[in-house]
């Protein structure tokens, strides 16, 4: 396929193996239950990346949503705890101070595989199973751009790398260019794209390219307040009413522990951005990239060279994507263009609906 052609995909939900990177943040928090909810979908790891918040507080929350979903057995781990060449940035007005929003959740603390080393775990589980494993990056890019300096042959090894991040010719939400898993680490993505780069050069076929899934269409799965409501219903228990009338920081009174946790982390979500102007809403940004990761949600892409600015004062962190080949590079990306939020929310309440009922019964 050339840099102009696009591709799609049809929703299946053939049996898939992942290992996830991601630095939870409310986003992430509901990408994680929605794959908990996933009965095709095997979890081999989580691995924890600042961003949102520091490693620790990433991992806790990482712990403690894997426990309330019935999956406490998965590794939770971490590696970097800083960028590859910048300060650290957080952004808990976002998020929440604990990453979270309102939610809280005990920590069962640390498992048997705390002291593993994140990136060593991931470069040994893809040496394991060559072209078994599907990689979720939701966070800055920071671990899985270790992971290719000490093991380049992670593109082949990997069955299938799905990035969210980047903004390509569309507003930013960190600078006016730049989307915020990229502008906190954009050294560490630029060395990933230019990792692919090199490895499509050297014959890596397309389909093992990453697919991203950038602001042009994760701000595209834009949650209405109602969907918490739909949500309570379908789970069978009393209606869970999030509105923006309400106090701010009103807190769920909801008796299913799933729903309690989803309804206060994502009401700190829709202040969030009605805050900053942008309505009672919340941009579940990384809920489609474990969509694609799962196989459960349709998609278009088209492929192209992507890189990312460093150097400059005013674009530091913006993504650019050539599409027409004008660089003479081969691409290294699948750039998603398409997708279908109506459907991508159906699929969301009827998972996480049928997970609160199991949460509720298991109790």
């Amino acid at each position: 396929m050339t840099a102009s052609d696009s591709t799609g995909h049809t929703p299946g939900s053939e049996p898939v193996r992942l290992l996830i990177d991601n630095d939870t943040g409310i986003d992430d928090a509901l990408a994680l239950a929605y794959l908990c909810a996933c009965e095709h979908v095997q979890i081999v790891a989580v691995t924890s990346t600042p961003g949102n918040v520091d490693a620790e507080a990433v991992a806790a929350n990482n712990r403690a949503l894997l426990a309330l979903c019935g999956r406490p057995g998965v590794p939770v781990l971490i590696g970097a705890r800083a960028p590859l060449q910048v300060p650290l940035v957080t952004t808990e007005e976002t998020h929440g101070p604990q990453g979270v929003g309102y939610a809280t959740l005990p920590d069962p603390g640390p498992g048997p595989d705390a002291d593993l080393d994140a990136i060593d775990y991931w470069i040994e589980a893809a040496r394991a199973e060559p072209g078994q494993l599907t990689a979720l990056l939701s966070a800055p890019l920071t671990n899985f751009a270790l992971a290719l300096r000490r093991e380049p042959r992670l593109p082949w090894l990997l069955r299938r790398v799905v990035i969210m991040g980047g903004a390509f010719y569309y507003q930013g939400n960190t600078t006016p260019t730049a989307e915020w898993n990229t502008h906190v680490d954009p050294h560490a993505a630029a060395e990933v794209y230019a990792a692919y780069t090199a490895a499509a050069a050297a014959g890596l076929e397309e389909a093992k390219l990453p697919i991203v899934c950038s602001l042009d269409t994760t701000e595209r799965f834009e949650m209405q307040p109602d969907f918490v409501h739909q949500l309570s219903l379908a789970a069978g228990g009393e209606p869970e009413q999030v509105r923006a009338e309400d106090e701010p920081g009103t807190r769920s009174t909801a008796e299913n522990r799933l729903l309690r946790y989803l309804s206060d982390a994502l009401r700190f979500y829709f202040e969030f951005h009605r805050d900053y102007d942008q309505g009672y809403i919340a941009h579940v940004h990384d809920y489609f990239a474990a969509g694609i990761a799962a196989g459960t949600l349709d998609y278009q892409a088209r492929a192209a060279n992507v890189d990312v600015e460093t150097g400059s004062r005013l674009l530091f962190g913006t993504t650019v994507a050539d599409f027409r080949g004008l660089w003479g590079k081969p691409a290294n990306a699948l750039v998603v263009t398409g997708n279908d939020p109506i459907a991508g929310f159906a699929e969301l309440g009827t998972r996480l609906a049928a997970l609160a009922r199991a949460v509720d019964t298991n109790s």
